[in-house]
Order: structure tokens, then sequence, then C-alpha cells
């Protein structure tokens, strides 16, 4: 096994802590100039309110 798979599970495992965080509100991540959504990935415009992949919308 790679360090970068390693790398990948700390980071899939700090986006899940977070998310369960309830002092913390989800938020879009940004992908260039667009948004990306934290629970699946999925990229979409600026505009986007809510991910048309996994349904997920910032709290």
């Amino acid at each position: 096994m790679s360090s970068t798979s390693g790398d990948a599970d700390e980071e899939a495992i700090d986006r899940f802590m977070t998310r369960r965080d309830l002092s913390e509100s989800a938020r879009w991540e940004e992908s260039y100039n667009k948004k990306q959504c934290p629970e699946c990935g999925g990229v979409h415009e600026p505009s986007a309110t809510a991910c048309s992949v996994c349904g997920w919308t910032p709290e």
C-alpha cells in the first residue's frame, strides 16, 4: 500500500469527523472556479444550492 492511499484515508476520516461536528457547519469545497460537494465530490456551477448527484445541501 502506498502512502498516498493512507493520506486519502486520513482525509476521508477528517471529512467524516468534521461533518459530524455540530459546532461546525458543512459547506461547499472549491475546485478551481466550481463548487465541489464534500459528500460525494460532485462538481457544480458556482450558483448551485444543492448537489445534483447526491442531494447534499449546506446547513
